[in-house]
């Protein structure tokens, strides 16, 4: 997964928009309830996008994959950072941000 493709994957979760409130380098995904549930890292090589994660699942993952770390300057229970390197497929990405969506708007 590529960073466009990452991004219109994002932009397809009903009612996300964009924002951009830490600067031009970081784009903040919101839902329609405005909490945010992707920050995307722009330029960033490799990708880095951070999602709001599942504590327990959190654990898991990052305990699983080197490349998902706790969330860059975020919460570290509540968030990870994806390191998109090739160790998650796409279909574990999406699956990760839909995850992230469906929490904020629980």
């Amino acid at each position: 997964m590529n960073e466009t493709e990452a991004k219109e994957y994002i932009a397809s979760m009903p009612g996300a928009r964009l924002d951009y409130p830490f600067g031009a380098d970081t784009a903040v995904y919101r839902a329609a309830n405005d909490k945010l549930f992707a920050l995307i890292a722009e330029g960033s090589n490799p990708l880095r996008i951070s999602l709001k994660c599942d504590p327990n699942l959190a654990e898991l993952l990052r305990d699983k994959y080197e490349s998902v770390l706790p969330g860059y300057h975020l919460n570290k229970r509540h968030w990870i950072t994806v390191l998109v390197t090739g160790q998650l497929d796409d279909d574990e990405i999406r699956d990760l941000i839909r995850h992230s969506f469906e929490l904020v708007n629980a």
